[in-house]
């Protein structure tokens, strides 16, 4: 009898934990485990948030939306969105659609937005067209990026005035030795030389630029990038803190592992809040 009893506590709590498969862990900076509860406590007392995603992971646009609902309705402090995803020269469509003098058909035609922009973001800029928060677009237009790898920063120089508005101040500022635009080059085997992370650090540049451009003392940013962006406190977290070093920034980081319970090494310290996702969660594109 106890035999059988024993045997059926076994197969139950089997069940039980099969019920109970995770999506996704979170962790602080020094791989302790935490909850979204405690993540949504630290975004309130921020000044800016960065959400570091990975752009095909559906579980990062769920808890992006899900979060900035959250801190729309919990914080005590204005919203404002930012995201990579948009250009500056775009901000003109953005702000159209925001206050319906454009429709979504006019915007995808007249924006150059990402493929997955309809499932993956346009969720965050609709809440911000309910609930009138400002959504920036932060980023490089792609072309000037595009002219950085190919011809390194002196291209810029070139440029008509009226396009600079488009991007951070020149000379864009540029330390090599940052160890993400170090991995950058390790990544690609050398591939486009050093002019790959000046690319990105054109990006970094401008969506810092742009971010503190459209900050406002007592309210909260909420900014949208990919994790590469933001990890390590560097990318646009290093140009932001070139300028405002005052600032109280949390971060946020999106990763992808087999093993739920702890956090790999490589992963530890990449922010300040690492949300670590179930590889086995089909990717959206």
């Amino acid at each position: 009898m106890k035999k059988f009893l024993l045997l059926l506590t076994i197969i139950a709590a089997l069940q039980m934990t099969a019920q109970q498969k995770k999506a996704y862990q979170i962790f602080k900076a020094n791989g302790k485990k935490t909850n979204y509860k405690k993540l949504l406590k630290a975004a309130r007392k921020a000044d800016i948030v960065f959400f570091g995603e990975e752009h095909d992971n559906p579980i990062a646009h769920w808890l992006e939306l899900e979060l900035t609902k959250d801190l729309y309705q919990k914080s005590n402090k204005p919203l404002i969105i930012g995201a990579e995803m948009m250009e500056t020269d775009n901000q003109k469509q953005v702000d159209q659609y925001l206050q319906n003098q454009i429709d979504y058909k006019t915007f995808k035609k007249e924006a150059r937005l990402w493929p997955n922009f309809k499932t993956d973001y346009k969720p965050l800029l609709d809440f911000a067209k309910q609930k009138k928060i400002p959504f920036v677009a932060t980023n490089v237009p792609r072309r000037y990026a595009s002219k950085v790898y190919h011809g390194g920063f002196k291209v810029l120089d070139s440029l008509p005035e009226n396009e600079k508005q488009w991007l951070a101040p020149l000379p864009i500022k540029y330390d090599k030795n940052l160890s993400q635009y170090q991995k950058m080059l390790k990544m690609m085997g050398g591939h486009g030389g050093e002019n790959l992370p000046k690319a990105q650090a054109v990006k970094d540049a401008t969506m810092a630029h742009n971010i503190l451009k459209n900050y406002k003392p007592g309210h909260l940013f909420i900014h949208y990038n990919g994790s590469f962006h933001s990890n390590f406190y560097q990318g646009i977290i290093w140009y932001i803190k070139q300028q405002k070093p005052d600032l109280k920034i949390l971060t946020i980081s999106v990763e992808t592992q087999d093993n739920m319970k702890k956090i790999d090494k490589k992963n530890s310290g990449k922010a300040d809040f690492i949300i670590v996702v179930n590889k086995n969660i089909p990717r959206s594109y």
